[in-house]
């Protein structure tokens, strides 16, 4: 148990770090080259990955009460594995998950009414007339930038031929590379995590 709680706490707090820094330091499309292949990025995701929103305000109240009965699945699910004396893997990949999936979940619940919005400007905190958003209805901070390659592609590629392709273009955060971290590492050792 103390492990699980361990990497929970320790991915949390680099992924609410690295966003409240984001956040209170950079506005909206805001970028920091790092290398000519990475960057810090400024974006907000109002819903789901790639930028895909369910609804509106209800469609938005909807995945973010379905965001925490999933994190509630994923504790009894750690904590019934962590009872059945699972392996090390398995204990990383389920706490990775269980860590992303808290990360981005506080974005929703609080980061709305914690910041003002961040358009041409830094978010300040605790703004006197609220912040951007009610409860439950804040945006997802997004901010690492990988774009590998950029260029146009070749001609004689069907349908993309000629266009201008930039790879790898999604942003996102480090609650998402612990998520996909710790569903690819229960992929990768299945065998052994689901005996």
């Amino acid at each position: 148990m103390r492990k699980a709680l361990l990497i929970v706490l320790g991915t949390l707090f680099i992924d609410q770090a690295l966003k409240l820094w984001v956040k209170s330091t950079m506005y909206l499309g805001q970028s920091h080259e790092i290398t000519s292949w990475f960057y810090i990025h400024f974006t907000e995701n109002p819903g789901m990955a790639f930028g895909l929103e369910l609804g509106g305000v209800a469609g938005k109240l909807a995945l973010t009460i379905f965001r925490i009965l999933a994190i509630a699945g994923i504790i009894y699910w750690l904590r019934g594995i962590l009872n059945k004396g699972a392996s090390n893997v398995a204990v990383w990949g389920i706490s990775l998950i269980l860590a992303g999936a808290i990360g981005n979940v506080l974005d929703s619940l609080y980061y709305g009414p914690l910041f003002s919005d961040s358009l041409g400007r830094v978010a300040e905190i605790l703004p006197a007339n609220g912040g951007y958003a009610p409860v439950l209805q804040g945006k997802v901070v997004d901010m690492l930038y990988f774009p590998l390659f950029a260029g146009e592609l070749p001609s004689w590629i069907p349908i993309w031929g000629g266009e201008y392709f930039t790879f790898f273009r999604p942003i996102f955060n480090i609650a998402d590379v612990a998520i996909s971290t710790g569903v690819g590492i229960l992929f990768v050792f299945q065998r052994g995590v689901f005996k």
